[in-house]
C-alpha cells in the first residue's frame, strides 16, 4: 500500500480529512456512506489506496483502488491520445547524384517514414542541368522505386523553375 503524493485535486488515504464519505469498491459494488477511518481500514485490508474522486458531492465519493495502477494507466490514456504532430521531411538530391549516395538519402527517407512523417523528394537543377530535366526525372523515379514499399505518392513529380519536386506519404 502505497501513499503517493497526488495532485492536490485528488486526495488519497491520510490525506482525506472529509467524514463521512460514500464508499465503492474496485469492482464498481458500492459499499455505502461510512466514517473516513473505517474507509480506510477496509482499503488497507484489501491491500489498496482509498481515493477521492468526487470531492464536490456530499458526501464525497471515494473508491478503493490500487492508486499506482490508476495513474499509470492515466498517463498511457493521455499519452495514447496525444495525436502524432506530421512533420514534413525533405531529401534533396541532384541530377548527377551517384547511386550509393542515393540509396543513403533513401534510407534517410525510410527512417521518415517509419515515423509517419511526410517525405518531400526534391531535384535541384542548377545551371545546364535545367537543358536535361529527363535526368532529374529518371533520379525521381529511381526514389519512387526504392520507397514503393514503405510509402505512397501523395503528389506526383512536378517541375518548378530550378527545382522537381515529390510528396510521400508513410502507408
Amino acid at each position: 500500500m502505497r501513499n503517493t503524493t497526488a495532485e492536490p485535486k485528488q486526495k488519497i488515504n491520510e490525506q482525506i480529512r472529509v467524514t463521512p464519505v460514500r464508499v465503492i469498491t474496485e469492482e464498481g459494488a458500492q459499499l455505502g456512506i461510512m466514517a473516513t477511518a473505517d474507509a480506510l481500514a477496509e482499503a488497507r485490508k484489501t491491500g489498496l489506496d482509498l481515493v477521492e474522486v468526487a470531492p464536490n458531492e456530499r458526501p464525497p465519493v471515494c473508491r478503493i483502488m490500487d492508486f499506482g495502477k490508476f495513474k499509470y494507466q492515466q498517463k498511457k490514456r493521455q499519452h495514447k491520445s496525444q495525436a502524432h504532430q506530421v512533420r514534413i521531411k525533405e531529401i534533396r538530391v541532384r541530377p548527377k547524384t551517384g547511386d550509393h549516395d542515393l540509396q543513403t538519402k533513401v534510407n534517410h527517407a525510410r527512417e521518415f517514414l517509419a515515423h509517419k512523417n511526410k517525405v518531400i523528394v526534391t531535384v535541384v537543377f542548377r545551371g545546364r542541368e535545367l537543358a536535361h530535366v529527363e535526368e532529374g526525372r529518371k533520379v525521381v523515379d529511381q526514389v519512387l522505386e526504392l520507397l514503393a514499399d514503405c510509402s505512397k505518392v501523395e503528389a506526383p513529380p512536378v517541375h518548378h523553375g530550378r527545382r522537381m519536386t515529390c510528396t510521400l506519404a508513410p502507408k
